[in-house]
């Protein structure tokens, strides 16, 4: 089966710097999978490579097989392609429901006529409903983005995102500064995304980690250091030693 998103020897020079080298990576299709390592591993870099933010040196990406490594971001998302952000980039003077149907006009092409009078695309603004009312912030989508706490800003990034419809999407640390008694709420959410889209996380908290992913890639100096199940992550000495903090003996 092709991989959803693949890469192939992906390498990244700042100079004489590296700070990514020889990666290969799959993601299949309904994939849920965590991307984690080390600060300084190279993980914002890989993902900026992946959404096209920045070029790499060399190697190859793929979106369901077609190679998508000079293409732009917004192309990359006509492919399917779609990602929040760890930085709270959102409209917040805008309503809840108007953030997502911006995404949603997007998609359909309609963008540039949504502050037109009320109405005239309610498709959109009615499948923006929809998919806040499956992610728990119905009852949000009148009030203004500022005013909401910081845990329904983060969902409120994932909607946008699925406004796109994405066939991949890449979530970018979704529970930073969300306090850990709320991150559930996090996890309870990716579990009823829509199974045939495949998920890759970057993620620190590694409770929410184990408990989502089905696959993680260890990420160490810029390179994969292993892949595996959360089991065999947990257990590998070379992860204790790199990410988890064992000393050694």
């Amino acid at each position: 089966m092709t991989p959803a998103l693949e890469t192939r020897n992906l390498c990244k020079h700042f100079g004489a710097l590296t700070v990514a080298e020889q990666i290969n990576f799959k993601l299949d299709a309904g994939a849920r999978h965590a991307l984690i390592g080390p600060n300084g591993a190279g993980k914002t870099t890989f993902v900026n490579m992946l959404m096209g933010g920045l070029a790499p040196s060399s190697g190859a990406i793929l979106l369901g097989g077609v190679e998508v490594t000079r293409q732009s971001q917004r192309q990359r998302v006509k492919h399917g392609l779609g990602r929040t952000f760890q930085i709270n980039s959102l409209f917040r003077s805008l309503t809840v429901v108007d953030n997502v149907s911006l995404a949603v006009a997007e998609r359909h092409g309609v963008a540039w006529g949504m502050f037109r009078p009320a109405g005239r695309y309610r498709s959109v603004v009615d499948e923006s409903m929809q998919l806040l009312d499956t992610l728990g912030l119905l009852e949000d989508a009148k009030l203004s983005l500022a005013a909401l706490p910081y845990g329904k800003q983060r969902l409120v990034e994932i909607a946008i995102a699925l406004g796109m419809r994405p066939k991949v999407l890449l979530l970018d640390e979704p529970a930073a500064g969300i306090p850990s008694l709320e991150s559930h709420r996090i996890l309870e959410v990716l579990d009823a995304l829509p199974k045939e889209i495949a998920i890759l996380i970057i993620e620190h908290d590694m409770d929410l980690v184990f408990r989502f992913a089905r696959k993680i890639t260890v990420l160490a100096q810029g390179a994969v250091l292993m892949e595996g199940s959360p089991a065999e992550v947990s257990s590998d000495a070379r992860v204790r030693q790199v990410y988890l903090g064992e000393r050694r003996e």
